[in-house]
Order: structure tokens, then sequence, then C-alpha cells
């Protein structure tokens, strides 16, 4: 900090204020503010995730919850509901917080609760995606690619301009955290971000999706990878590519 041109203390130039909580917008606010949620969360038992720097997890002898931090937003979880009232409580008195209840939004991902499922969709990013491409009145594809193609650099001509390929592609790659069917197509396209051409372009214009349901059971769920590979598939370097998938009961995870 310093002081501001035409109010400097000529008796004490050197002189500003001491802060004794982050400013707002400043750049060390959202490390000041991790530090002390984060701090409390581990004084009332939490443990950080090592998987995820943003995540804290509690559990005791009959219970767990989970949360979730990202910058000002809190996703709260847990097996008993009386814990979570009780500890959402605690963080009213110990930060200026307003529950918002149940979750229904969260960076772009809708949240939709069934009888016996949880529905995790992003069609608003979705539509929003469509209507910055002009493709939101295209026919759509029962496939995200063809069955029996394979793109090399060499198909089609190069687009005069690739920023829109490589801007929809970009945005494809956020929408594969509820749609991890689309992961390898996009992964795909994704290898011809350098020198794009319309053929390329016309495959990303095929990836179209609606959402992933996450199915709730009483019972554990059983996890059933499955995986396939071809042979010198790639017609540009010849090397093979691996494909898999992952379910959790009914649900495809990864």
């Amino acid at each position: 900090m310093q002081q501001p041109p035409g109010f400097v203390d000529p008796s004490r130039p050197h002189h500003v204020c001491k802060l004794h909580k982050a400013l707002y917008s400043l750049k060390q606010a959202p490390r000041a503010w991790f530090h002390r949620f984060s701090s409390f969360l581990l004084r009332v038992g939490f443990v950080n995730s090592k998987a995820d720097s943003s995540m804290f997890v509690y559990k005791d002898a009959n219970s767990m919850m989970i949360l979730l931090l990202y910058v000002d937003d809190i996703v709260l979880t847990g097996s008993d509901s009386n814990q979570l009232r009780t500890f959402i409580h605690r963080l009213g008195i110990e930060f200026e917080i307003k529950d918002l209840g149940r979750l229904h939004y969260f960076l772009g991902v809708e949240v939709s609760y069934l009888p016996d499922s949880v529905h995790l969709t992003q069609n608003k990013y979705t539509l929003d995606l469509l209507k910055r491409s002009n493709l939101l009145e295209c026919k759509p594809a029962t496939t995200p690619t063809a069955s029996k193609t394979s793109l090399s650099r060499s198909h089609g001509s190069p687009l005069l301009d690739p920023t829109p390929y490589r801007q929809l592609v970009g945005a494809l790659q956020y929408l594969t955290f509820t749609r991890p069917d689309i992961s390898y197509v996009v992964q795909h396209v994704s290898q011809f971000m350098g020198s794009p051409t319309d053929v390329h372009f016309e495959a990303v214009k095929r990836i179209l999706g609606y959402g992933l349901p996450i199915h709730v059971s009483p019972v554990p769920s059983l996890l059933v990878t499955y995986s396939d590979a071809d042979w010198a598939g790639c017609p540009d370097t010849r090397r093979s590519t691996t494909r898999y998938c992952v379910f959790l009961g009914k649900t495809l995870i990864s």
C-alpha cells in the first residue's frame, strides 16, 4: 500500500494502513480467505483431501460430512441431517454466510432431484454454447462421432480463422464434467487445435449432449470397466488408441 498522490504526509511519507482483514479484489485476498476458512475446518475436525485441495472431509464413528469450497461458494453434504444443521449453525456463528438450501446450481452444473436418482446437467451452459456458436438449430446426431471415421491432419481445407474452432473445443472440454461419454471424441478433436480444417469443424459440430444421470442405490453398486484399443489406428502417427469407460452401477463415471 502507498499513500495516494496529493495526500502524502511529508513528515511520515512511508506510513500506510495496516490491514487487519484482506480487502476484496486484492491479489492476496483469495489466499487469505482460503487460509482463514480452511484453518477453521481443520480446527473442528475436518481433513483436507489429498486429491482435491478444495475438498474437506469429516468422519466420526457414525457419520460423515463432505465440504467443497470454491472461492466463496460452499457445497456441504453428509450422512446425518442433524449433524449438518448443527455444523451449518456453527458456520453461521463463525462467518457471515447464507444457507441457500438444497443444491440446484454450482459452477455451471445444474442439479435436479428424481425419486431414485440425482441428475446432473449443464443444459444452460450447453444452450449458451450452441447460441454462441450459431449451432442451436443444427440437426442432432445419434452418436458424438462416426464409428468408422478416423480424423487426420490432412483431412479437409484449413480454416481461415481457427479461433471459433478452438473456443468451441475448449468449451466442450468443460462439458465433459457431466458428459464423460463425449470425453474421447473431445480429446480427439483437441489434437487439431494447431491447424484445424473444415472436416475437423464438422466433427466438432456433431458433439451434442443432454446430461448424465447419477443413480442412488440403497445397496453397494458394482464397479465395472470396459476397455478397447485399435491397432495403429491413428493415420498420422500410426499409434494405437485405447478407449475405456467405467460404470458405478448404472452410472457412467469415467
